[in-house]
């Protein structure tokens, strides 16, 4: 199937063949139809699958068709729960329309709130906001809803998880009830069909994926390592494979700027993106880190779902994500639409329930490496794949469950070691040896944000697949 079967009009088959697409993927083929038809919908695939260019292609197509937008009024208002995700949502907007007669403007906390009341005087067809500046825009009455015709919640199940859910509740009383509404999600969780209940009627519902699932293209295992040594590890992990590209994530913004300079002081470039730190600094360093300038970013749990960077090689999880689902988000930055990656995770003795939790919800056993010189003082069990609770088992010193050390097979070998159960939990206190990890140096196209806001037109971005 192509674009063009899927009923877009010319000046948006042009822009997206200047994308170099020309074959719709499966979250697109479905959705696109469905939203060119006027439906509701409500839309799960997991990151890389397209899904940004599955609405916004449809809905630059219906608002084509209309009446532009007058001053002050919005036609189209596409939440995101962060600043870098609205971002590169208007740069896909921008790279489709450039051949339409729209406005779009994308609106973030951060930066100055004048300018972004300016643009929005004059009238915007599609408004990219994250919830609490938009509502400070709308309390200062610098926009109006009248016009309103689409409603998108991008990234709704993170907006959930990030509390914003009472925003929500208040945007939703000051839009026309009649509208178009499409909401998007990696998962269909029991919280995001409680607000699609108020939100959606009789929507179109699209599945592309299985829930939780993680990519195929990517490679996962992880090294169980002291955590005083995590750090020495992942810069041997870098220097040893001559990974050029490395997403890391931490679970705090301390640990973040700590790793950072770490890796620093260690010659390899590295720059921290977490909530503390300004758009300008976050918008710096994502672009140096997409034009290959910094070779790691750091990055808090903010990015997991934010950052789209073409064919990023590795992601490592420094520390594991107290959410499994977290997990998910985390390396699906890694093995989008089609290209490979690999995720590793470093697993210290306090985060085995987490690892637990992780295998049990992608239904699979992560396979265990090891690396000479950072042998570990705990072992990490085989996970049981299924539903059931973790029993509360006593702990010994290390941490580890008493009962796990004696049910461990030992071995030094190379043998064993893969997914499941044969040799997959194998203690680290014995040295076997090095086992290096598969160096896929892709270069990735750059692509630097601008700062602030955006506003149609912009440069066009190369990746459509959100």
């Amino acid at each position: 199937m192509s674009f063009a079967a899927l009923g877009l009009s010319a000046p948006l088959l042009k822009a997206i063949n200047k994308q170099g697409y020309n074959t719709p993927t499966p979250i697109q083929s479905q959705a696109i139809p469905a939203v060119l038809d006027g439906s509701d919908v409500m839309a799960a695939a997991q990151t890389g699958t397209g899904k940004t260019a599955g609405f916004t292609l449809p809905l630059l197509e219906l608002l084509s068709q209309g009446e532009l937008a007058k001053p002050s009024q919005v036609r189209c208002l596409i939440l995101t729960p962060t600043r870098e995700l609205a971002a590169q949502v208007g740069e896909s907007i921008a790279a489709y329309g450039q051949n339409l007669p729209l406005r779009s403007t994308v609106v973030f906390g951060g930066v100055k709130i004048n300018p972004q009341i300016a643009l929005l005087h004059r009238g915007v067809d599609i408004l990219v906001a994250t919830p609490g500046r938009l509502l400070d825009l709308y309390n200062q009455k610098a926009l109006k809803f009248n016009q309103l015709e689409i409603l998108v919640l991008d990234e709704a199940d993170r907006m959930l998880d990030m509390g914003f859910i009472n925003d929500i509740k208040k945007v939703l009383k000051v839009l026309p009830k009649q509208r178009q509404n499409l909401l998007f999600s990696a998962t269909f969780s029991n919280d995001i069909r409680d607000l699609a209940k108020g939100l959606v009627h009789n929507p179109v519902e699209i599945s592309v994926t299985p829930r939780n699932a993680t990519a195929n293209t990517v490679k996962q295992w992880i090294h169980c390592v002291d955590k005083k040594e995590k750090g020495d590890l992942l810069v041997q992990l870098i220097k040893d494979n001559q990974w050029k590209q490395v997403l890391v994530f931490t679970r705090t913004k301390h640990g973040a700027n700590k790793l950072t300079k770490q890796l620093n002081e260690k010659g390899i470039t590295a720059a921290a993106i977490h909530g503390n730190k300004s758009q300008g600094a976050r918008t710096k360093a994502l672009a140096e880190f997409k034009q290959n300038v910094t070779r790691v970013l750091v990055a808090t749990d903010i990015a997991a779902r934010g950052l789209d960077i073409e064919q990023l090689p590795q992601v490592v999880n420094f520390e594991l994500p107290n959410v499994a689902e977290d997990y998910v988000h985390r390396i699906g930055r890694t093995g989008r639409a089609g290209a490979t990656g690999n995720a590793v995770s470093l697993v210290a003795a306090d985060e085995v329930d987490q690892l637990i939790a992780i295998e049990r919800l992608i239904k699979q056993v992560l396979e265990r490496r090891h690396m000479d010189g950072f042998e570990a003082n705990h072992i990490v069990p085989v996970t049981t794949l299924d539903s059931r609770p973790m029993k509360n088992k006593p702990k010994n010193a290390s941490g580890a469950n008493s009962s796990s050390r004696s049910n461990a097979p030992r071995s030094s070998s190379n043998k064993g070691r893969g997914r499941g159960g044969n040799g997959s939990n194998l203690p680290t206190q014995n040295k076997p040896s090095r086992n290096s990890t598969n160096n896929t140096n892709k270069k990735p196209t750059a692509s630097t944000p601008k700062d602030g806001l955006r506003s149609q037109p912009m440069s066009p971005k190369r990746r459509p697949n959100g």
